[in-house]
């Protein structure tokens, strides 16, 4: 991954090489960080080949840059990972009307993601909204209206909670859901995964707006296990919640984490489509003045 030097006469070619979708697809690897092959490919093309063949052309333009994780024997090939390179911010502080210091891009700091340990719970993240992003484009009626990566998250909320993404969903003729979610790996233990329900109680104490939280777990006993320890927590009063794993599927067909996976911590069963999560919870949204005032009957 050789680093490239910005100046006028490469962003002149770029501006005449860059189309609209180049543009968003490195506001998106920007946003979120790392990006797989099959990860853009749910975001901006229709088939895994028209990704490859524009990918390989934005890699040699140097706007993004890309690697392969090293994985252990016999674990089989990795897709390609693009982080952004320093021609593409450029591109993107010219847009924002920023000068790169200012636009908060550092090479070494993009290339940094490939060493992390935080690798994988990022790009399972991505996995997360790339999966949404791509049913949405593939069914009449739904979308992914909003997406906030954990970055974004982190200057929103950060001094109080940092979700691995907030999002709003919509599905046909239901509500649509506003949501955080917490990607849960399996590698931080139980009581650490909890705690983190402090701070959404809190976020929704100080702003009145009644938003759950949705844990993405990685196996079923691992989501029975996490239940339990939640409904013990005094903080799940306070928010409501649904846990949800891929392999709890039912049905045959896999929609993926728009699909019929997610249980309310409120409820034993059954799972729920994402979409029907703002029906079984219809007080979402902003605390009415009324909702505040204790009963009548109140000590």
């Amino acid at each position: 991954m050789a680093g490239r030097n910005t100046n006028p006469a490469l962003l002149a070619l770029l501006a005449a090489r860059l189309t609209t979708r180049d543009r968003d697809l490195l506001r998106a690897v920007w946003e979120n960080r790392v990006l797989t092959t099959p990860q853009l490919t749910s975001l901006f093309f229709d088939s895994v080949h028209a990704a490859w063949k524009r990918l390989l052309t934005l890699s040699e333009l140097g706007v993004v840059e890309r690697f392969r994780p090293n994985l252990p024997p016999g674990a089989g090939s990795s897709p390609y990972y693009y982080v952004l390179g320093q021609p593409g911010a450029a591109v993107l502080a010219s847009e924002d009307g920023v000068d790169l210091s200012a636009f908060g891009y550092r090479r070494d700091r993009a290339l940094a993601i490939a060493y992390s340990q935080r690798l994988a719970h990022t790009v399972g993240v991505n996995d997360f909204y790339t999966d949404l992003v791509g049913f949405a484009r593939r069914r009449t009626g739904a979308g992914l209206v909003s997406w906030w990566s954990e970055r974004r998250c982190g200057a929103m909320w950060g001094d109080i909670v940092r979700p691995d993404g907030y999002g709003r969903w919509k599905e046909e003729s239901h509500k649509p859901l506003d949501f955080f979610l917490e990607h849960d790996t399996g590698t931080e233990t139980l009581d650490r995964v909890v705690r983190k329900l402090d701070g959404y109680a809190d976020l929704t104490e100080g702003s009145r707006i009644v938003t759950p939280v949705l844990f993405w777990v990685r196996g079923e006993r691992r989501e029975a296990n996490l239940r339990k320890r939640l409904r013990e927590h005094s903080a799940a009063r306070a928010v409501p919640i649904a846990t949800a794993c891929r392999s709890a599927l039912v049905g045959r067909v896999d929609d993926g984490p728009a699909g019929e996976l997610w249980l309310p911590l409120d409820v034993p069963g059954p799972r729920l489509r994402l979409a029907r999560l703002a029906l079984h919870w219809p007080d979402l949204g902003p605390r009415s003045p009324s909702s505040a005032r204790p009963p009548e009957d109140a000590p």
